[in-house]
């Protein structure tokens, strides 16, 4: 194996990078997210078929969880993402850990380790790929196998060597598109659990000795050179000694696409001051992939509204709280007028920091001809501008209940204390989680 391949070096990185305590409490932090999140997807029609078809099938082995559990915590909307690389590893990189380590009997700290490795792992590949990459594919799903495996390999005691190879076969399976936005269809929540699942089973083979290409990312028929015609390939070991990326990454605190995020803050600042009755106009200045991704008008769904920035933006004009509800069909008819009256439109400079910084502007102008314009550099609950941990808790407890679980503080304190190192707790009313813990002594 040449120890010229990205894969290598990237392995050598990660292998290398010490953890603090601090790191395990804010990995303990999003991993928390991410279940939240999981267990609110249940609520959801796709949730339903998902765990539908969980139980038909029968599925107990650690593959099928972890696509379980990631295509879950995709669902709503409110899941975490890395700026930088434009990927939501939270929804990728834990469901596989802890679908591995509810199998292998293993407790809070590895756990934990294995999320930051999978965390940097998805990150960094993603910052490479260029943005070209993402107007067709979707981050998540193309460079969360990367994670997934890494995560994998972390838990399963893998040495460089066959890390590597599980990192080669990962690869090997990534896939996303972002054709299903057309259509409204599904397929997203299936891309996040489809690269939960591709790095298991691409670790898992590796242990048995199953090889993969080592240079998967930069060989000349490999990744970079299939998906990426802007390719940074450096990217992917720059700044070794930085921060671990599950450090820069945001949380979400409202169930919309990230790209909404910025315009809806400023919005919201902006209903403070201007009442929706007097508003003639209203203008967002943001970046090129917020308009690719959620420039929709007329959203004909709730899972359109929550990737049209038109919808967002006059919701968080009008309502209370940007919750589930803000984008359900009453409300949806009810802004259809205010919808209307906001304009796109690319500017500086929003356009030329993405994606080290996702910003954007919003404008009213009122029947009497009074601009007022709030700016956001950040969106709220990115690293510049974070969800306090007590925030973060509110979150997740909100999104518990609104799942159904009881005694949501309670999982919500067994989930931080994994950072303490306990044992990972049972997952409420998930049978097939529940039936592989009882089997191992969990």
């Amino acid at each position: 194996m040449s120890k010229s391949t990205l894969t290598q070096q990237l392995t050598e990185l990660i292998m290398a990078k010490p953890v603090a305590a601090t790191d395990l409490q804010q990995a303990a932090l999003l991993t928390l997210d991410a279940m939240a999140n999981a267990m609110a997807g249940r609520i959801s029609e796709p949730g339903s078929i998902l765990l539908r078809w969980a139980g038909a099938t029968e599925a107990t082995d650690a593959e099928r969880n972890a696509f379980l559990l990631g295509s879950l915590t995709h669902i709503l909307e409110t899941d975490d993402l890395h700026r930088a690389s434009v990927v939501h590893p939270g929804c990728v990189v834990v469901p596989a850990a802890w679908a591995v380590a509810v199998r292998e009997g293993i407790r809070g700290h590895a756990m934990l380790k294995a999320v930051l490795w999978g965390f940097e792992a998805t990150t960094r590949v993603g910052m490479a790929v260029g943005p070209s990459h993402y107007r067709i594919w979707h981050n998540t799903g193309t460079c969360g196998p990367y994670g997934s495996a890494m995560a994998t390999a972390a838990l399963l005691g893998l040495d460089m060597v066959t890390t590597v190879h599980a990192l080669g076969n990962a690869g090997a399976q990534s896939a996303g598109l972002w054709q299903f936005l057309e259509a409204g269809a599904m397929t997203k929540h299936l891309h996040a659990g489809c690269a939960a699942e591709a790095g298991v089973l691409a670790a898992d083979l590796a242990r048995f000795g199953f090889t993969g290409p080592p240079n998967i990312l930069e060989g000349a028929k490999g990744w970079f050179t299939a998906t990426c015609p802007d390719a940074d390939p450096e990217a992917v070991i720059r700044d070794p000694d930085a921060p671990w990326q599950l450090l820069q990454t945001s949380i979400k605190p409202w169930p919309s696409c990230r790209h909404t995020h910025p315009a809806v803050d400023a919005a919201r600042e902006l209903r403070r001051q201007v009442t929706a009755e007097v508003i003639e106009q209203i203008e967002v200045e943001t970046y090129a992939a917020a308009l690719e991704v959620c420039d929709r008008p007329l959203p004909q769904s709730e899972y359109e509204a929550k990737f049209s920035l038109q919808h967002c933006v006059a919701a968080a004009l009008t309502c209370e709280s940007m919750d589930f509800a803000a984008f359900a069909e009453p409300v949806r008819t009810e802004l259809a007028a205010l919808r209307e009256r906001v304009t796109l439109r690319l500017a500086q400079p929003y356009s030329s920091a993405y994606p080290r910084a996702w910003g954007s502007a919003v404008t009213v102008t009122t029947q009497g001809g009074e601009q007022v314009t709030v700016r956001r550099t950040h969106a709220k609950g990115d690293p510049e501008a974070p969800l306090s941990p007590v925030e973060l808790i509110a979150k997740a407890r909100m999104l518990m209940n609104y799942g159904g679980v009881h005694e949501a503080d309670r999982l919500i304190d067994a989930i931080l204390a994994l950072s303490d190192d306990s044992a990972l707790p049972p997952l409420p009313e998930m049978p097939v989680f529940l039936a592989v813990q009882q089997n191992n002594g969990g």
